[in-house]
């Protein structure tokens, strides 16, 4: 975490590629990018399959690339479905992976601004679930952002085939938590210079 330059990791999404999720993390990142972040996403594809299991030592190369990256990053945002009012299971098992810096340092999320994004067909799974989701990055020791997004996916906020165009609310909402992570990365990285 030493370097000049903040480096943010994204991880979420589901295993479609282009699920609102994804994209929705996609323009977290890309911001955070755009103000001078390194940044390197965990999407479809990207996440370990394999379920979390502290007892083998085993890892696939999704989880030892995500468990790299965290230990290099200076800031994280974590982007989830609401899957029945919580956070999905997907995402969780990638963030249980984090367990394995348990030994570091700097363990866990210890000393990273974390931005939350909640994506829902309904809006009552939205509060529940980035309740939940800063629960977790409490009890890893993360900073979570002040602001956490939360887009309604059944409104189809990137667009679609149709003709849908692109919610400037939800893409603002993404920007916003890229913005606070990318502050946070660089406040944090200075008080350590």
């Amino acid at each position: 975490m030493k370097n000049k330059r903040p480096f943010i990791v994204g991880i979420g999404g589901t295993t479609r590629a282009g699920s609102t999720t994804e994209r929705a993390l996609g323009a977290a990142l890309a911001h955070a990018q755009s103000l001078g972040c390194d940044v390197e996403a965990f999407g479809a594809g990207a996440m370990p399959l394999e379920s979390y299991d502290p007892s083998r030592p085993e890892r696939s190369d999704e989880a030892l690339a995500l468990v790299a990256a965290v230990r290099r990053a200076s800031g994280v945002i974590i982007a989830t479905p609401s899957y029945h009012g919580g956070i999905s299971g997907l995402v969780k098992n990638a963030i249980d992976f984090v367990e394995d810096t348990r030994e570091d340092p700097a363990p866990y999320f210890e000393g990273r601004a974390v931005g939350l994004i909640v994506c829902a067909d309904g809006a009552q799974a939205m509060g529940t679930t980035l309740i939940s989701l800063r629960a977790v990055v409490h009890a890893l020791r993360g900073w979570p952002t002040p602001y956490g997004a939360t887009l309604l996916s059944s409104s189809r906020p990137f667009g679609n085939r149709e003709g849908h165009g692109v919610d400037p609310a939800a893409v603002q909402a993404c920007e916003t938590v890229g913005a606070e992570v990318a502050w946070f990365s660089r406040l944090t990285l200075a008080a350590a210079a």
